[in-house]
């Protein structure tokens, strides 16, 4: 990719489902997509008024949506994120309630925004979390229904073992707690089971505002999540590449061309990033 590619004039539109995905699941992509020039929006379906607190005192009135509101905006605005729209379905329930809703609010935000690419969640939710997968399904369905005017879909993936190494580089810290974890969940969900990748993002020269984004989630990081721990050196090599899958035909646009195809299987992944890092 040239170093001066510039993406003016188009319009990336990301699908997720709390607070805090965007920034966990491609904020670098979005930073390097914005940076580029690109208008990035992100469409969050709930509030994640049910989502854990690591710190009480920074929710003191009990109002976890609020606060995890104001973090969203601080969050995007590191991402370069110019258009936000936060919708009110239920956390938790978001694959079953309110669904001609919320397909009816996704397919009108694709006609306002008239994206070049939308990025959401694959089948597996990143880690099968099902208000994740509700939300690939949602907009899967809603943009189907487009036809020919559907615009380019991609989904998010991760490479297994990825999360693993950022706990082990977390402990190599010495302050993570050795029970440290993401949110309860076992490092080795993440990218379990989900389908190969067709291209990779690299955001090494990103992933210090992707950091920076996920730590304004402060309701949701907390001191022992091992991001937390990781510095930038140690999130340039493990959270350096973003992966993605595209749905559908393979017509180029806003979003491959900053990404690198891959030609190799997915249990290589990590080698094939070790080795364009050299």
């Amino acid at each position: 990719m040239s170093a001066d590619l510039s993406l003016a004039g188009r319009t990336v539109l990301a699908v997720f489902a709390h607070p805090d995905d965007e920034s966990l699941a491609c904020g670098g992509t979005l930073a390097r997509l914005s940076d580029a020039g690109a208008r990035v929006a992100l469409m969050c379906a709930s509030r994640g008024e049910n989502g854990s607190i690591s710190d009480r005192s920074l929710v003191p009135d009990g109002d976890l949506a609020r606060v995890r509101t104001r973090e969203l905006q601080e969050a995007a605005a590191i991402l370069g994120i110019t258009e936000l729209l936060i919708l009110d379905h239920p956390d938790g329930d978001l694959r079953w309630a309110h669904v001609p809703q919320l397909h009816a609010e996704i397919v009108a935000a694709v006609e306002h925004y008239r994206p070049d690419a939308v990025i959401t969640f694959a089948e597996d939710g990143l880690y099968w979390h099902l208000d994740h997968i509700g939300i690939h399904e949602r907009t899967y369905t809603a943009l189907r229904t487009l036809g020919a005017r559907m615009p380019p879909l991609y989904y998010v993936t991760m490479s297994p073992r990825t999360m693993q190494e950022v706990v082990e580089a977390a402990h190599a810290k010495g302050g993570a707690p050795l029970d440290s974890s993401f949110w309860g969940i076992a490092p080795d969900a993440f990218g379990a089971g989900a389908k190969p990748p067709t291209f990779s993002v690299n955001v090494r020269g990103w992933v210090a505002r992707k950091l920076a984004a996920l730590r304004c989630h402060r309701t949701q990081m907390g001191r022992d999540n091992p991001i937390a721990w990781i510095g930038d050196d140690d999130a340039r090599t493990l959270l350096g590449l973003e992966y993605f899958r595209r749905e559908g035909l393979t017509r180029l646009d806003a979003l491959e061309a900053i990404g690198e195809p891959i030609r190799i299987d997915v249990n290589r992944l990590l080698v094939a990033g070790a080795t364009r890092n050299a």
